[in-house]
């Protein structure tokens, strides 16, 4: 059920926003930081290597993100949101309230917070399993 839950947000979701869940999830992270290294952005949304550097390329064709050579370490590439990205991450912010509330719309605010508390617990197993 979770399985199939999952691959229908996503789709939905990415035909809402027009952006796919792993961008999002990229965009995300830039735009809690000023700028941050490509290696350390992929560690931390736990997107392998390879899938960060194609997103990174199409968000930046898009000029939602640049990517630079750090001046003291050619071997690092740093990453940010231009400002046209942190524009549309608030667009985006804002279609993923409205997606989630229309998901939820039919759980009062008990069973929102209960099921909130029930995914939370099952974070914690999965993160516990490795």
């Amino acid at each position: 059920m979770l399985l199939l839950l999952n691959k229908q947000m996503s789709s939905k979701f990415e035909r809402c926003a027009g952006i796919s869940a792993s961008r999002l999830q990229l965009m995300c992270k830039l735009y809690q930081v000023e700028e941050i290294s490509q290696t350390l952005l992929q560690k931390e949304v736990g997107i392998d290597a390879a899938a960060v550097t194609r997103h990174l390329k199409q968000l930046e064709a898009n000029a939602m993100v640049t990517r630079r050579t750090k001046p003291e370490d050619n071997r690092v590439t740093l990453v940010s949101l231009t400002d046209y990205g942190r524009e549309h991450m608030i667009t985006f912010m804002q279609e993923r309230t409205q997606f989630v509330d229309r998901l939820l719309q039919s759980f009062d605010e008990a069973q929102r917070r209960q099921l909130a508390e029930m995914l939370q617990v099952m974070n914690g197993h999965i993160s516990d399993m490795d």
